[in-house]
């Protein structure tokens, strides 16, 4: 029942992002000028948070927009509307759907839709990964100087220590292929797929990651915050990797890679 409601959700509000896709409607700006939210983002929201809640109405549910709409439960789900709001914007098909369910605290199950593509990601824990109903697997590249990564910055930038112009300086000063989809939600479905090697990125929320990041690990990939600690959504930074490089890039990041 849980995996009808998600694939229900996921694929209704992708509908909505194809029926607005590219036409006029509203956008405005969130914390920042170009952290933009958009009218379909709100019908995109709304699409889902009905289903959900017609199914399960006393679930919690934290959304971007909506933020959180708070029960007494067990189960929590996890909402981007649009995922690559500003591609979306600008009509670049990079974007989608991202919706995780949690359950006592614990990602079970997540599903993340490109409709402009038709690629439909799903996962349920222990039970594998898959993209259009085909089994995916993460890739085997084993060292960092042959990989192909992915990033994104935040619109916010942040001022510390190794942060994202640094780390994105060391690659590509190597020659190391780093791209930028601007789509979380996609980069670590593409690292699942074994499209990426892997993917870093400082300053996540939730909702950019939930769905994705147990999608990787069912691919059998690794997902770590910064420090190489088991992830964590609700913490900003992210490293998800097909594992035999894992290491190596955390050292990238953390400025002690040994090449």
């Amino acid at each position: 029942m849980f995996k009808q409601t998600l694939l229900k959700a996921t694929e209704a509000a992708a509908a909505v992002l194809q029926e607005n896709f590219d036409k006029a409607f509203t956008i405005s700006s969130k914390s920042g000028i170009n952290d933009l939210v958009t009218e379909v983002d709100h019908k995109s929201e709304k699409v889902i948070i009905d289903i959900i809640k017609e199914d399960f109405p006393e679930h919690y549910i934290l959304s971007e927009e909506a933020g959180e709409l708070v029960q007494d439960s067990l189960y929590k789900w996890i909402i981007d509307p649009i995922d690559g709001t500003i591609n979306y914007a600008h009509g670049i098909p990079i974007c989608c759907v991202s919706i995780g369910l949690e359950i006592e605290g614990r990602m079970e199950m997540g599903a993340v839709y490109n409709p402009f593509i038709n690629e439909l990601f799903f996962a349920q824990r222990g039970f594998g990964a898959t993209l259009n109903d085909k089994i995916i697997h993460v890739s085997s590249k084993n060292n960092v100087g042959t990989s192909c990564l992915v990033t994104g910055f935040p619109y916010t930038y942040l001022d510390m220590p190794n942060g994202p112009l640094q780390v994105f300086d060391r690659l590509i000063r190597k020659g190391i292929p780093v791209r930028r989809l601007g789509s979380a939600a996609i980069d670590l479905c593409y690292v699942a797929a074994g499209r990426f090697d892997g993917f870093y990125e400082h300053k996540l929320q939730a909702w950019d990651s939930a769905a994705g990041f147990i999608i990787v690990e069912e691919a059998g990939g690794k997902v770590t915050d910064l420090g190489n600690n088991h992830y964590n959504p609700y913490q900003p930074g992210i490293v998800a990797t097909n594992g035999l490089i894992h290491d190596e890039l955390l050292s990238v990041i953390d400025d002690t890679w040994v090449h």
